[in-house]
């Protein structure tokens, strides 16, 4: 079955031009366009995508509250979401993130990045912009941090620890399989588990989580 798209971007022509790409592309389809976040939103809840792709700005409502209210903390039912922006700003990126995004893409990141970050949020994966991901991480690490994070329910075995690295740092399950020599459901074992033991929704969540700890 094809991977559902919702795609929203108040700018007519890059809009076109996105639902273009993913058109193209087989096993994906965009079942609809949204001009603002309120719209999108609205769409989004109607159609039920396997995959929101939203711009950061836009009227209405932004990209991250648009986010927010389709797969923030407290909506049973999160979405996933991947934004795309003119606009790598950290502060974009972070509450992108936070917000419930599954990934960050630039919009110069080229059509093979969009696709892959696609088909990762449809996977329950997450992509987010090699570039952005190292300036991200320095970022984090240089934050203040007057709340300790949350500590998880029980200890992590050495093997989580080692998937929780790797996942913090944008690799795909696949790509934690291969440098770990495991199989790829021993690989969602052990998300699965990371995702229980720090109270997580999603693996952006644990990242963050990984970040804050500073693990990476």
């Amino acid at each position: 079955m094809s991977i559902r798209v919702v795609v929203a971007d108040d700018q007519d022509l890059v809009r076109t031009g996105l639902t273009m790409i993913l058109d193209a592309q087989p096993g994906i389809e965009v079942v609809g366009q949204a001009r603002d976040g309120y719209e999108a939103v609205t769409m989004a809840r109607e159609l039920r995508p396997d995959v929101c792709l939203f711009d950061i700005r836009m009227p209405a409502l932004d990209g991250v509250e648009a986010t927010r209210q389709l797969a923030g903390p407290g909506v049973a039912d999160p979405m996933a979401v991947v934004v795309i922006t003119t606009f790598d700003l950290d502060e974009y990126v972070l509450g992108a993130l936070r917000a419930g995004a599954r990934g960050f893409l630039l919009k110069d990141a080229g059509p093979a990045l969009l696709v892959q970050a696609i088909e990762a949020a449809a996977h329950g994966d997450a992509l987010i912009a090699p570039d952005i991901t190292r300036r991200l991480l320095g970022t984090l690490a240089s934050l203040e941090r007057p709340v300790a994070p949350a500590q998880p329910l029980s200890p992590l075995t050495d093997r989580e620890e080692d998937v929780l690295v790797l996942l913090a740092r944008g690799r795909t399950n696949h790509e934690i399989a291969a440098e770990l020599h495991i199989s790829l459901s021993t690989v969602k074992t052990h998300i699965g588990a990371l995702m229980a033991k720090l109270g997580a929704r999603n693996r952006v969540e644990v990242a963050m989580w990984a970040y804050e700890t500073r693990r990476v």
